[in-house]
């Protein structure tokens, strides 16, 4: 009886000091579990990846369908945006930050797609006033889309060789499942992104998954059978469940839709009407956002009709589009553009203020005749039809 006492004592004692060791064990900077799901597996070996591309004099690096930016020490939002002719409110609002955010240095931030990059796009930490700047660029650019002249617009190099892959960041998801997912190194995930020390995620975030060293992007994992071991090899190191479970099947790449441009489909900030049609013919040609297609209405008028500004603003251009046709682009609040195409006899100035039904000329002509009528939140064209 005295043995047997003896006996459930030191078992006991064993358990309790099992789990004083447990309790004073350093579980940061995740749970025991999730240090657990990070031991090495020899069935998901993880592969050495390259370095991330430098990116250009603005931060950019471009892919064949996609492009981030990388900010620099001390960069705000507005100083990111500024170099590629956007607002800091549109970068965060893409990036789920709060327009204040300070990104870290060497943090990358994805970019929508359609962005146009302005001609003479340079940084603020040049010396260039980031207001002036950007609405500059953004007059130069929309001009330039409107007219067509491409040549005008600067130009990003694209990356040679494989394109990485982006994963958007689920809930629940941290640095190292994700870097399991993709048998990449959790230092290489961080690198490519411009994570910080906490190795943080948050959800929704676009992240770059590094290349391969050989060149090729990297995979996700595939899910091994079990094996059973001949008698005398030992066993095979299985995959812990939470490593396996909680991932989605494996796919050869992650191709995730652009969030929706909500901003563009709204009633600009302050404005309690809505904007007025320059002419009144219907719409010989409707908007389209696809590649090729036409960045705003054309609406039908005679040649001679007076065309009317759609909003109060002030004249940022008249230029010519070739022939005796002229372009006149207005400013608005809140980064608006309105763009009239197509025009003759033009009556208005740049830098002139402009009120709602002011005649800013007249329609050139064409068969049949028409102006062509565009709207744009900052570089970006969206569809006049809600607005009108």
């Amino acid at each position: 009886m005295t043995k047997g006492m003896t006996g459930l004592r030191k078992s006991a004692i064993l358990l309790t000091g099992g789990a004083i060791l447990l309790m004073g064990c350093d579980t940061s900077p995740g749970s025991l579990t999730d240090r657990l799901d990070r031991r090495p597996n020899t069935n998901n070996a993880v592969v050495e990846s390259a370095p991330r591309p430098k990116p250009d004099s603005r931060g950019l690096i471009t892919y064949p369908h996609y492009q981030v930016i990388v900010a620099n020490r001390g960069d705000t939002m507005n100083d990111v945006a500024s170099r590629i002719g956007m607002t800091g409110v549109e970068l965060a609002r893409y990036n789920g930050l709060d327009p204040n955010y300070m990104p870290r240095s060497g943090e990358v931030l994805a970019l929508p797609k359609g962005v146009v990059i302005p001609v003479g796009s340079t940084s603020v930490a040049a010396g260039t006033s980031a207001g002036t700047a950007a609405g500059t660029n953004n007059i130069e650019a929309i001009a330039s889309t409107a007219i067509g002249r491409a040549g005008n617009q600067q130009t990003a190099a694209v990356q040679q060789g494989p394109e990485p892959i982006r994963h958007v960041v689920e809930q629940g998801e941290t640095a190292y499942s994700i870097a399991r997912l993709y048998r990449v190194s959790v230092t290489s995930l961080a690198s490519w992104n411009g994570l910080g020390k906490d190795l943080a995620v948050r959800t929704g975030q676009r992240l770059l998954i590094p290349v391969v060293e050989d060149g090729t992007p990297a995979r996700q994992t595939q899910q091994v059978a079990a094996v059973e071991p001949a008698p005398g090899q030992g066993s095979i190191t299985p995959i812990p469940p939470s490593a396996v479970e909680p991932l989605p099947e494996p796919v050869e790449e992650a191709v995730v839709p652009d969030s929706p441009n909500l901003a563009a489909e709204r009633t600009p900030a302050g404005a309690s009407r809505k904007l007025l049609k320059p002419v009144s013919g219907e719409v010989l040609r409707g908007y389209s956002n696809k590649p090729g297609g036409n960045e705003g209405l054309d609406i039908a008028a005679d040649k001679g009709t007076t065309v009317k500004a759609a909003e109060n603003g002030e004249v940022a251009l008249v230029s010519s589009a070739g022939g005796n046709s002229k372009i006149v682009l207005v400013r608005h609040p809140d980064n608006l553009y309105t763009v009239y195409s197509n025009l003759s006899d033009v009556s208005v100035s740049k830098g002139q203020n402009v009120s709602r039904g002011q005649s800013l000329g007249k329609v050139a002509g064409g068969s049949p005749g028409f102006v062509h009528f565009e709207i744009r939140r900052g570089t970006e064209s969206v569809d006049p039809t809600p607005y009108l």
